[in-house]
């Protein structure tokens, strides 16, 4: 059988196990196993045996809330099994539990010997990562100490600490060494005839920077009635489709992983909130956009999500310039890391602000909350941000220089700054990426619907009139430059980018649909547009690609270049339908929902861009996160672009 990995996911916590609930620190495929805290690999190894040797599985790990499986010691058809084991997991915030269950299976007395050999490596996540950099870690030190009911790693380096406590009931007979750094907890277990044996196994990790002393459950069903109370709050109230059980299901189980995908960030005032995460298991952190784009589509149903996304992202609000984490006064963080690398500057995501379009989307997400809610005191207590943000739009984002929000490579971190952030995802038709500064086309709907929307608070609630005039006519400038310089008449289709010369990039692209959704084109433009993304080649019958079929530059299997994003798709349908293409917005909409339904109900990060008439089932993205709130969210703004239809 071929080991899989299975996400089991808290807050900034998460687990990889594999099948038989063993974390081996081999990575198998696009994910590392292991326990991650906070950037952090909080436990390498996790690896039972019994009487010396791996057991063999009954019934592998399911994808799931708990992991749970049943194994037996190995043997043949002759000698039936005698004894079987019973895994349950389960992960909290910073921690993980396990209860392991031993029931003979004989009518005389067994003795078993059980060993469970752990290690905490505490790699950070960006050494786990496919592109082969490695990074130099001067003076650390990586220590183990014996407890009287299990052991503890910890690892230093510099002001850095970190460690890992694995502690067990009953206390395990004794504490081994390996010879690689591991230690093998054994016991030696006497069961009754037809009797049972249980060891309860909690692991707290008390990450670098980790300011709460947190109590680990006592049992992985302690903690997993907790973590199913806290979701059904989370999920009560929401209104599904009757006539529509597939979106349903789809809204349920995205608004359950977002329960679970909230992670701990603070307000300008240091209130402690918990805002969306991207995904696990790479982006397990606040990403700007991410959330920003999740509260957007969530804002109808939990509108709390926005209340915490925006005061957590005004907080680490640029206000100064820093050129190793493209930081300019306004700018929106696009990513926030915790890990070791990031606090010595190994990497730039410590507070990264590489992103051209998290600044308008903020601007959007504050205006649409009050236009939804009516509550007006987030868009008080953030006038000044928000205004910041308008500021740099305008300033260093580009507009009142060029014309458009534009953004240069960054050679320590992404090559592109808008939503497409790979380093090939913005070229034209043949696959030549684009030299200079580049305009995105959808960074620049964003941009109007900013100006628009905040024009709209500057007069609701600022009392401004004369600057949301100032911002009505940037709008209006905008809209009429963006239809001049973009449109291209030989495709009746928008260009994907400029170019530093104002050349047009004119590979067919699926941004096009986010102008939809941002309003920015006229009319008849907008139906040209919304008709054209449901072409074939377009539309693979789970979803809109990214890039049109045909073109030199497509590929099905390119993470930017021709799969489906289910959240992409989100705001084309959102877009179809304000262009009154309801039938072109359902279309979409039955697609991503029967890919939901193929996979449990959870659509990932990214499809493949295989079509439905030679794939019939959702052909999944080999470097998908599997679950990701965009993705999550994006059933929600399905509900709202085509309701039960």
């Amino acid at each position: 059988m071929t080991d899989r990995h299975h996400l089991l996911v808290y807050g900034g916590t998460f687990a990889a196990v594999g099948d038989r609930g063993d974390i081996t620190g081999v990575r198998a495929g696009s994910v590392p196993d292991g326990l991650f805290v906070r950037d952090a690999r909080h436990l390498s190894r996790w690896q039972l045996t019994v009487d010396g040797a791996v057991p063999d599985v009954l019934t592998p790990v399911a994808d799931g809330d708990t992991a749970r499986c049943v194994l037996v010691p190995r043997g043949g058809r002759q000698e039936p099994p005698a004894y079987t084991l019973f895994r349950e997991q389960a992960v909290g915030e910073s921690s993980f539990v396990e209860s392991l269950r031993v029931t003979g299976n004989r009518p005389v007395p067994t003795t078993v010997r059980l060993a469970l050999t752990v290690d905490a490596d505490f790699a950070d996540q960006f050494e786990l990562r496919s592109d082969h950099r490695t990074y130099a870690k001067t003076g650390a030190v990586r220590s183990r100490r014996v407890l009287d009911d299990g052991v503890e790693f910890a690892y230093r380096r510099g002001a850095w600490h970190s460690c890992t406590a694995v502690t067990a009931e009953p206390a395990p007979d004794g504490v081994e060494e390996t010879g690689t750094g591991a230690r093998r907890l054994v016991w030696t277990l006497e069961l009754e005839p037809h009797g049972t044996a249980e060891l309860l196994l909690r692991v707290m990790a008390r990450p670098h920077g980790g300011k709460r002393t947190l109590r680990v459950p006592r049992s992985p069903a302690a903690l997993t009635g907790r973590l199913l109370a806290e979701e059904d709050e989370f999920t009560a109230g929401v209104a599904f489709p009757a006539g529509w059980p597939e979106l349903a299901a789809a809204c349920a189980r995205g608004l359950a992983d977002l329960a679970a995908l909230r992670v701990p960030a603070t307000g300008p005032d240091g209130e402690e909130l918990r805002v969306p995460a991207g995904g696990a298991p790479w982006f397990l952190t606040l990403l700007g956009r991410d959330a920003l784009l999740t509260s957007l589509f969530a804002l109808p149903y939990r509108p709390r999500l926005a209340a915490a996304t925006l005061p957590a992202l005004a907080a680490v609000q640029a206000t100064g310039t820093a050129a190793h984490a493209v930081a300019q006064p306004g700018k929106i963080v696009h990513e926030v890391r915790h890990g070791e690398l990031a606090h010595f500057g190994q990497v730039p995501y410590g507070r990264y602000y590489g992103s051209v379009d998290a600044t308008p989307l903020f601007l959007v997400l504050l205006g649409a909350y009050v236009e939804r809610t009516g509550d007006t005191a987030p868009a008080r207590r953030l006038q000044p941000h928000a205004r910041a943000a308008v500021g740099w739009m305008l300033d260093h984002g580009g507009l009142a220089s060029r014309g458009y929000l534009v953004y240069r490579p960054d050679r320590g971190g992404l090559a592109n700054q808008n939503w497409k952030d790979s380093p090939g995802a913005i070229c034209s038709a043949d696959g030549t990426r684009p030299g200079g500064p580049v305009a995105a086309a959808g960074a620049q709907g964003y941009a109007y619907d900013a100006l628009r929307r905040t024009a709209f608070v500057a007069r609701a609630v600022w009392r401004d009139e004369t600057y949301a005039a100032l911002l009505e006519q940037a709008a209006g400038d905008l809209r009429d430059r963006f239809q001049r310089d973009f449109w291209m008449p030989e495709h009746s289709f928008p260009a994907l980018a400029l170019d530093g010369d104002g050349r047009r990039i004119d590979a067919l692209a699926s941004d096009a649909g986010h102008l939809l959704w941002s309003g920015l084109l006229d009319k008849e433009y907008g139906e040209l547009v919304g008709r054209r993304l449901l072409e074939p080649d377009f539309f693979s019958g789970w979803g809109v690609r990214t890039l049109a079929a045909g073109q030199p530059a497509y590929h099905p299997l390119s993470y930017h270049r021709g799969s489906v994003w289910p959240h992409d798709n989100a705001l084309i349908a959102l877009g179809l339908a304000r262009y009154g293409l309801h039938d072109e917005a359902r279309a979409v909409a039955h697609g991503l929902v029967d890919a939901a339904t193929a996979t449990g109900h959870r659509l990932p990060e990214v499809l493949a861009g295989y079509g439905r008439d030679t794939h019939p089932e959702p052909v999944p993205h080999p470097h998908a996160c599997v679950r990701e709130s965009r993705s999550a969210a994006a059933p929600l703004a399905l509900l709202t672009a085509v309701g039960g239809a």
